[in-house]
């Protein structure tokens, strides 16, 4: 299996550190709002890489983090005039129920920030044991920078160029006391009506980036086979956590890193200022969140992606292509009055495992989704050509169970349309017409999405409400 390093600028053969098994960590959101979808992306992309490595036989103990303490957390809290806990609490909630819907499972740990702060002290302390810290007169405790000699190695970023042209990307606003222009904070002052945890140095709280560093190491050691994260996260995050990592570790933080492109949304920088900005929850409003993994899959994950109505609607259309294959061949097994398969049909089997063998081999070669679909897209087409409803039980189950398989790699799961029985379905609807009566539109239109998410479309006609399945 080949991926690409973003240390090495070249793809590399992945060989972890123990045989069979795989750590891996990838930087998760701060938690003050509904995730949006550049935030899904690389949720998406490295649920499937993990999918992928458990595919094909790995151990994986994948660990991906909450920020649940921030400035953005705390200006939050302030402007509801709650606390900051209660801010974050509410919003991983909210991010567990979009990643359930994107079909992202959960993590083998989830740790969170605030619940690390003893790690995090002691591996302050030992920076500064090793003259990689120190403490400026009002608490504040800084890295050294140029005293980490790699610093840039991830990046590909001068030390020289940052300080003429970029250190304003690294300078702390509000600080003061620090030696050189390009040190970043590890522990900074309490501010009135903040949270804050005592220190040797000062009641206060952690920089950002000692926050992975230590959480990383805690749950997978003090070297990791992977560390990823969308491509904004390079610098100066992931270079951070290296700089800081290693120097309080004395061994190489991570072995591979790899990094998703952007998403932009119709050809612009997705902002709240242009007005194109979206959260998960928006979009699932219009439609199935399989679709929004579908179209994340569809495009290999270092590039950068272009979200439009027109590119959702593509994902979508090739979506229900599938579904449609798999839900003709749930069908016809239950139709077929013939159970063991022909020599043909088991020619055609055996034909069949090569769609297999294609996927794994896009997939071993730097995760190429896009491939991957199109491999898939194949087997729907020999399905469909080659079946019917004389065909065996035998040979039906075979087909479904290797499209199933595929679909399941990348994440992608289909509900069959027999989910809701007709009759479960005429009780929603007269349901709904009592909410109606009663001018209860609220819940009228949360029964009418529910049908919707289930795939029946009501038409409301003077008739009365007319419904199908699609």
């Amino acid at each position: 299996m080949k991926i690409f390093n973003t240390m090495t600028r070249q793809k590399e053969e992945f060989k972890p550190i123990e045989e069979g098994k795989a750590k891996i960590y990838v930087c998760g959101p701060t938690v003050y709002n509904l995730i949006h979808i550049g935030n899904a992306r690389p949720m998406i992309i490295f649920d499937t890489f993990r999918r992928f490595l458990e595919h094909r036989g790995y151990e994986v103990n994948y660990v991906s983090n909450f920020t649940d303490v921030d400035d953005k957390i705390i200006k939050k809290a302030q402007e509801e005039g709650v606390d900051s806990g209660e801010i974050s609490e509410r919003y991983i909630a909210e991010c567990k129920k979009d990643m359930e819907g994107m079909n992202v499972r959960p993590a083998s740990t989830h740790p969170r920030a605030t619940e690390e702060i003893d790690g995090m002290i002691d591996m302050i302390s030992r920076l500064i044991d090793k003259g990689y810290a120190y403490e400026a007169e009002d608490g504040t405790v800084y890295f050294r920078t140029k005293k980490f000699k790699e610093y840039g190695k991830l990046s590909h970023k001068n030390l020289d160029d940052l300080e003429a042209g970029h250190g304003r990307e690294l300078k702390v606003t509000g600080s003061g006391g620090k030696e050189d222009y390009l040190d970043f904070v590890l522990w900074k002052p309490k501010k009135e009506g903040e949270p804050f945890w005592p220190s040797p140095w000062c009641d206060g709280r952690p920089g950002w980036h000692i926050e992975c560093s230590v959480m990383a190491k805690k749950y997978l050691g003090d070297t990791i086979d992977i560390h990823a994260g969308g491509e904004d996260l390079i610098f100066p995050h992931h270079e951070n956590e290296i700089a800081q990592s290693e120097a309080a570790n004395g061994v190489p933080f991570a072995r591979y890193w790899m990094h998703n492109g952007f998403l932009n949304i119709n050809n612009e920088k997705m902002s709240k200022s242009l007005g194109n900005f979206f959260t998960v929850r928006d979009i699932s409003e219009k439609y199935d969140l399989q679709i929004l993994r579908f179209f994340m899959l569809t495009a290999h994950y270092r590039s950068p992606l272009n979200f439009s109505a027109e590119q959702m609607e593509a994902a979508e259309a090739g979506y229900k292509r599938i579904a449609t294959a798999l839900e003709t061949l749930e069908f016809r097994i239950g139709k077929t009055g013939t159970t063991e398969a022909t020599g043909e049909e088991k020619a055609k089997i055996k034909e069949a495992e090569d769609y297999v063998s294609r996927f794994d081999e896009v997939m071993e070669d730097d995760l190429n989704t896009a491939d991957a679909i199109s491999v898939i897209f194949e087997l729907v087409k020999f399905i469909n050509t080659n079946t019917s409803e004389e065909s065996s039980k035998e040979y039906l189950a075979a087909l479904k169970d290797e499209l199933v398989m595929l679909t399941d790699v990348l994440g992608l799961s289909f509900v069959s349309e027999e989910t809701l029985l007709d009759e479960e379905v005429e009780k929603l609807i007269e349901e709904r017409n009592e909410a109606r009566k009663r001018k209860d539109f609220a819940r009228s239109d949360e029964i009418r999405d529910e049908l919707k998410a289930a795939g029946i479309l009501l038409e409301d006609t003077r008739a009365g409400v007319k419904w199908k399945r699609v």
